[in-house]
């Protein structure tokens, strides 16, 4: 009884050894599990369904062998994989679930995000969040040719990168009363979330009740798993392959 959680693995073409580690994951580890959720940023960028590179076709049709064998794989939009839609879905298997959702975790009631929502010290992705989630500003961009959005995409990822070494680590992490407030929000006393990349297990209170705050991995330097049993919850690491180790590139 075994349920794996990943997520910012930014997956693309440019880090074909996050990629052999990833696939290597879905035609191995995940086989036999209960369920996978992948919690957003699966993708370096994603705009829009229609890019069916062969990159994208690998990558859909790992998704696809996965639940053919019956294992129920879950996706929570990133910040870096928002467009992703129902075609997706229709061709993976996946099942794409509400930005906040809570689910029954072996007898805990537990909310899994990605975990972007949280940072609302860094008032200017929350700007830029709120006008990309817009649905028409989508429906305009869904209207342009895949070239053009290839080239917005491109750009906007650039100067993302840029914006964010000129910010804090404090700013871009989750703020704390924000976290308590969802865990209220939604009654859980379990949080799982990603976006930051800092992994770790925060052990914290809530209302007087003992909580945690599990925050998961990136995938720049090694795979990051949470493996969760009925007995508890581990953060895990996997090695490239090794004759791809050595593209790895520093976060």
């Amino acid at each position: 009884m075994t349920t794996l959680f990943i997520s910012d693995l930014h997956l693309s073409a440019e880090r074909p050894d996050i990629t052999a580690c990833f696939l290597r994951f879905m035609a191995q580890e995940a086989r036999g599990i209960d369920a996978l959720y992948v919690l957003g940023d699966l993708f370096e960028m994603w705009i829009g369904d229609d890019d069916e590179s062969p990159f994208h076709q690998q990558v859909k049709q790992a998704f696809r062998a996965l639940t053919d064998s019956g294992v129920p794989c879950y996706f929570i939009h990133g910040n870096r994989d928002f467009l992703i839609g129902r075609r997706f879905s229709e061709e993976t298997g996946v099942t794409l679930l509400p930005e906040h959702s809570v689910i029954d975790l072996y007898g805990t009631p537990t909310l899994i995000l990605h975990g972007d929502t949280l940072c609302t010290l860094d008032e200017g992705y929350q700007r830029y969040r709120k006008k990309v989630h817009n649905r028409f500003i989508q429906w305009l961009f869904f209207r342009l040719p895949l070239r053009y959005r290839q080239q917005i995409g491109h750009k906007m990822r650039s100067g993302s990168s840029q914006s964010n070494q000129m910010k804090s680590q404090a700013i871009m992490d989750v703020t704390p009363t924000e976290v308590l407030k969802a865990m209220n929000q939604y009654q859980v006393r379990q949080i799982i979330h990603g976006h930051t990349h800092r992994p770790d297990v925060h052990d914290i209170l809530v209302q007087g009740q003992p909580a945690q705050r599990i925050v998961l991995g990136d995938w720049y330097d090694h795979g990051s798993v949470l493996v969760c049993t009925p007995e508890g919850c581990e953060l895990e690491t996997r090695d490239f392959p090794a004759e791809l180790a050595t593209l790895s590139t520093p976060a």
